[in-house]
């Protein structure tokens, strides 16, 4: 049985786009089209789709407003479309926070070999979101707020003092790896070794996300640049437009930036990051591996293992897509698996056993 699939979007080219786009995968139907949130309202009661794809910013009710009245009603996979702005990075952020499995950019196409990859990306995402799991409390954004020095996320007290700083943590993730990062990055105290990160979106999302992070949690985050010496307290999240690596320099490490082809199909690609990391960190990095579709960072993480690295995977229950954890899993990749309100808790244990 094919995929049902309601399109929200207040322009007719794009209503027109993706409904061709849909319906040319044998496995996905687009049974409606909506102008706007109050007519996609009924269509919802009438149609039961399995997946909803929903413009960010929307006439007689914003997307957001949307979104939240779904999540808390009905709640239904969700692909946000979003605009390649800054706004639109932000508010697909908070859409996300609201309990969006996912979401796509709109069309920046100038040869028809784009259209291809973009009609593939969305075709992908939507069979992701109806096969994914929909996180609990979906519909509520809560704010975080910067944890303590001194507490994990399991409650129990930790002495900043006693964790070395001379490692590394390395986290990579994908589908639902914006709220992931942010649940476990809000749970770590803000005096621990250096943090490098690759979440798989668009170079236009990487500064919103590093800002969205910085201003909940108690470490610094910021979108690397290249050349940044790595620093405790601090956490380097991979721009959009480049694989990020790190390399020793003198008695510690610094971020390095490529433009190479992508891996695993994505630049910013995991592997790239945890390949790196196994090379110059060897023992002395924790690998972190999060919910994800596809397989990017497994083998990569199972490098680090080989290098001596303590690898954590986050567990079936906990994510959105259980891919990349599993394929790490699969790989002999890991060294424990935990839900995700656990990761930051066993990430804080590592560390004190040195």
């Amino acid at each position: 049985m094919a995929i049902k699939v309601l399109i929200v979007d207040d322009s007719a080219l794009m209503r027109s786009l993706l409904r061709e786009i849909i319906n040319g995968a044998p496995d996905i139907e687009v049974v409606g089209v909506a102008p706007d949130p109050l007519v996609a309202r009924d269509m919802v009661k009438t149609l039961n789709p399995d997946v909803l794809t929903l413009d960010v910013e929307m006439p007689k009710m914003d997307g957001l407003e949307f979104l939240r009245r779904i999540m808390r009603l009905r709640p239904m996979p969700v692909v946000m479309i979003s605009s390649l702005t800054a706004r639109g990075s932000e508010v697909t952020l908070q859409a996300l926070e609201l309990g969006a499995v996912d979401f796509v950019s709109k069309p920046q196409v100038e040869h028809a070999s784009q259209l291809h990859e973009y009609a593939d990306e969305i075709r992908e995402k939507i069979r992701t979101a109806y096969h994914a799991r929909l996180r609990k409390g979906a519909g509520t954004a809560v704010s975080a707020s910067p944890s303590s020095a001194t507490e994990s996320a399991s409650g129990v007290n930790v002495l900043a003092a006693s964790i070395p700083r001379d490692k590394v943590i390395a986290i990579g993730a994908s589908t639902g790896g914006t709220e992931a990062i942010k649940a476990v990055l809000t749970r770590l105290p803000g005096d621990l070794p250096p943090i490098v990160m690759v979440q798989h979106m668009p170079e236009s999302f990487t500064p919103s996300f590093a800002a969205r992070l910085d201003s909940l949690s108690a470490i610094k985050v910021i979108e690397a640049k290249g050349g940044e010496r790595l620093t405790p307290g601090h956490a380097y999240l991979a721009p959009g437009h480049s694989h990020m690596l790190i390399r020793r320099q003198g008695g510690g490490f610094v971020t390095e930036l490529s433009r190479a082809e992508p891996v695993n199909r994505h630049r910013p690609s995991v592997d790239v990051l945890f390949d790196s990391v196994a090379e110059q960190a060897g023992p002395k990095a924790l690998g972190v591996i999060l919910t994800g579709m596809g397989k990017d960072g497994a083998q990569g993480m199972l490098r680090m293992k080989k290098a001596g690295a303590w690898n954590i995977g986050q567990d079936k229950e906990s994510c959105v897509v259980y891919g990349m954890p599993r394929a790490a899993a699969e790989l002999g990749a890991l060294d424990e698996v935990v839900s995700l309100d656990a990761v930051a808790g066993r990430i804080l244990a590592q560390l004190r056993r040195g």
